[in-house]
């Protein structure tokens, strides 16, 4: 009765596919060739039967125009209509990893990912005799995802030791009421943001339009019921009555489950906005970001944010509208159930609660297999990753062979994992089938006496195996979506745990230790500007650091002992030493990014706003107080002009002058990602000084090879160091900061380019800190300090500090040596 419909996952009531279009594959015939081991024979048996199932299916229907289940199917393995043929063919022959050869497999898409997409479902699955077909792979949770690789170890045998993400995972069992812990903190703040009106006025409408359709199913239920009670009697008239009826319940009922999912989805795109930008502010915020990829605390946090957030909010409100919809159903059609023959209540209730027990047994480890499966498909693409980013080094090196046994290691790791993922989703699938294709005739069973004793028309069979199946859908949830619950079990968890360490309340990443370095920022009057000229006072105090003792974070090896001194407005400090012996580090302590050690670090910030309280424990200004230039520097995503003002100014960062957007965005996306931190920007330069700052430091060229400033290239491939040294440096002259560290800024530059870059500086007043290996730097600094390296049991300091002139080059090329 109509064109099926895209099953939507709130529609959990879906009978076994009765009409399907057609999917070719031409004259090409695929057979699948022996397996060799006991474990392709799993897999592949899995994968054939259930290709095997979607062809037979729709054979059944070779001439529909809708949209093919078969292609629907397929496509959550990586196969795409006429497209992806080898893909078949690697699913369909998979060979044995003991013969050695390439292996290839595509992932179940919701064992590792879920995918939002939902449509409507046609209205036959309410009034449709046969019983609901719950789809494992349901496409409301899953998004595909195709994982291929070449590996040629054989499985490790039973006795092999757990991997440590192994035991991760199996320490990640969430009891219930530590999940439902996570999850409210991960999903209540959207509800009580600035955006909460909307968003609630938008969920009171996806509710109210879930009543509607389940209105819309009651009718249809009652429908059914008279429909074939006229064909059971044979009454054309009567039966052309009913069908009219059915077309104009159509005509009135669709718009409820189009508009349902329509605006299930966009409240779904509203939340998962904010989300993002809630998550991504905690994340660069205080420089959280930094402390969690050099310390290790988590992995991945990149798929956390992209695909775990985008999981969790589509999941998070379909499973809302099940549980919503289910309560709903129960109560609608217990009525009728219970009207026709109570007993046959009674039997669904024994049936679905011994099912759901079942379930739960079979399928108890999936939570687990799900967690680990996300962290190995993500270290997995993370490898990838690596090598596009450093493709010139690993050429240089050719360490292509090597980078392949690395990333094959991680696919075998994934790849282990997904084998027994599908393994356990193969046993729990033996029973649900089972337990699915037997309603088929239970409730025809229990009350086919009546219809035989003539107490009950046929048509009241029908109803009641619709309301039969409507109930024990409702009471089986945990049976039909127990794959969909583990896997978002999995993402509750890992997006749990990124929670708190955004807040800074696990162990892992909070500071245990007493001791650690005092970061101080001291507000004085701007009576002389430091970047003034030369005749302004030479001897204002800008950084002051007393008693630094400087240790690693995580193995706090002693780098600097006791080191103290001052710098003032204008001085140029030379950082010299051997390699490891800390000079990298050093920059780290002043800059904030290291914090393990002892001694203060304070920072004197000239403040026109002078307060009774000048000095400020936890200084936000020195981020904007100090610019810091890396050997490598960072090429950001954009324009070339959005190079040069990188970080201190955003371009193209604000709103339109109403404060809209021309995208028709959330306003909470419209704000600047991070607030500013209160610091005086400079003023945003002009087109002309960008162009006089690319001549200063002898980049002028780039205006003409790249056409202009507006033009959006990979920067950190299609310059050289040398040029993006350059680039920095024109970065630092139009921040005008009060303090630069430079570590080994200029080592691809030429003589002639250095002098000239640090004449630039000089001529601006700003005052920098340099570390370095050349002996020409000494031209260019008025005072070095020296530090080796750190023995064990030494209790004297490390470093030596001096001014720099003719009688101390001779010394100074001695301790460098």
């Amino acid at each position: 009765m109509g064109s099926p419909e895209t099953l939507s996952l709130a529609d959990k009531n879906v009978p076994p596919p009765q009409l399907l279009p057609s999917w070719s594959f031409g004259n090409e015939r695929y057979s699948p060739s022996p397996l060799a081991t006991v474990r392709d024979w799993e897999l592949g048996w899995s994968l054939w039967t259930k290709f095997i199932f979607v062809v037979i299916c729709e054979n059944m229907q070779a001439h529909s125009s809708s949209s093919s289940l078969s292609t629907r199917y397929l496509s959550c393995h990586g196969v795409r209509r006429h497209k992806d043929k080898d893909t078949l063919l690697r699913i369909l022959r998979f060979p044995s990893p003991s013969l050695g050869d390439s292996l290839a497999m595509t992932s179940i898409g919701n064992l590792t990912r879920r995918r939002r997409r939902s449509a409507t479902t046609s209205f036959t699955n309410h009034t449709n005799a046969i019983p609901p077909r719950p789809f494992s792979y349901n496409k409301s949770l899953s998004k595909s995802s195709t994982v291929a690789a070449a590996a040629s170890s054989s499985s490790p045998s039973p006795s092999t030791p757990q991997s440590d993400d192994e035991q991760e995972g199996q320490s990640k069992g969430l009891s219930p009421r530590r999940l439902w812990r996570r999850f409210w903190k991960v999903a209540a703040p959207y509800w009580w943001s600035e955006d909460r009106t909307q968003a609630r006025l938008q969920l009171a409408a996806v509710f109210a339009l879930t009543l509607g359709t389940t209105g819309v199913s009651v009718g249809f239920n009652f429908l059914g019921r008279d429909f074939y009670n006229a064909l059971a009697n044979k009454d054309a008239e009567q039966f052309t009555k009913q069908l009219l009826y059915y077309l104009g319940g159509f005509a009135c009922g669709i718009p409820f489950f189009v508009l349902r999912d329509y605006a299930r989805e966009i409240l779904g795109l509203r939340w998962r906005s904010w989300m993002t930008r809630y998550y991504m502010e905690r994340y660069l915020k205080d420089r959280t970001f930094y402390k969690i990829q050099s310390q290790s605390i988590i992995d991945n946090p990149d798929q956390r944010i992209v695909d775990d957030l985008s999981s969790f909010t589509g999941t998070a409100l379909s499973f809302s509208l099940i549980f919503f919809n289910a309560a709903v159903d129960l109560i609608s059609f217990s009525n009728i159930l219970y009207g026709i023959y109570p007993p046959l209540f009674v039997v669904l209730l024994v049936y679905s609660i011994g099912g759901t027990a079942i379930s739960v047994l079979l399928g108890k480890g999936l939570v687990t297999l799900n967690f680990l499966q996300e962290k190995k498909e993500a270290d997995f693409r993370y490898g990838l990753v690596r090598v596009r980013e450093n493709a010139e080094s690993i050429a240089f090196y050719g360490g292509e062979e090597n980078e392949l046994q690395l990333l094959l290691q991680r696919f075998s790791s994934a790849f282990e994992n997904l084998t027994q993922l599908l393994i356990s989703s193969r046993n729990l699938e033996f029973f649900t089938n089972g337990y699915r294709y037997l309603i088929q005739i239970l409730p025809a069973a229990v009350v086919a006496p009546m219809y035989f004793s003539g107490k009950i028309e046929f048509g009241v069979i029908n109803q009641s195996v619709s309301a039969f199946n409507h109930i024990l859908g409702d009471f089986s949830l945990i049976v039909y979506q127990f794959q969909a619950i583990s896997a978002f079990s999995a993402v509750i968890d890992r997006l749990g745990e990124f929670d708190d360490i955004l807040d800074g309340s696990t162990s892992k990443y909070a500071d245990d230790s007493t001791q650690h370095i005092h970061l101080i920022c001291h507000h004085v009057h701007p009576g002389f500007e430091c970047n003034g000229p030369v005749t302004m006072d030479m001897f204002q105090k800008l950084l002051h650091i007393e008693n630094l003792t400087l240790q690693t974070p995580t193995s706090k090896t002693t780098l600097i002992k006791e080191l103290s001194l001052q710098i003032n407005c204008n001085d140029s400090l030379l950082v010299m030493g051997p390699s490891g012996s800390g000079k990298t580090s050093f920059l780290r302590a002043i800059a904030g990014l290291w914090n393990s050690g002892s001694g203060t670090i304070t920072f004197y910030v000239q403040d026109a706003e002078f307060t009774q309280s000048p000095i400020s424990k936890t200084p936000s200004e020195i981020p904007r107080s100090v610019f810091f230039l890396p050997q490598r520097p960072y090429m950001n995503l954009g324009t070339l002009r959005e190079q040069l003002l990188y970080p201190t100014w955003l371009e193209g960062a604000t709103p339109n002058s109403n404060g809209s957007s021309s995208t028709g965005m959330p306003p909470f996306l419209l704000r600047r990602l991070i607030s500013g931190d209160g610091s005086k920007r400079p003023e945003m330069p002009t087109t002309d000084d960008l162009v006089k700052v690319l001549e200063d430091v002898r980049l002028d060229y780039l205006l003409a090879r790249f056409n202009s400033l507006d033009s959006t290239h990979e920067w950190s491939s299609v310059l050289s160091l040398g040029e993006q040294q350059r680039l920095a440096f024109a970065r630092l002259v139009l921040s005008k900061p009060k303090l630069v560290l430079l570590d080994e800024a200029t080592s691809a530059l030429d003589e002639d380019n250095e002098a000239h870059l640090y004449q630039l500086i000089k001529a601006a007043g700003i005052t920098y800190v340099s570390v370095g290996h050349r002996r020409t730097l000494f031209n260019h600094h008025n005072a070095v300090l020296h530090i080796s390296k750190m023995d064990a049991d030494s209790t004297l300091c490390n470093w030596s500090l001096g001014s720099i002139d003719k009688n101390s080059l001779s010394h100074l090329s001695k301790l460098q040596n």
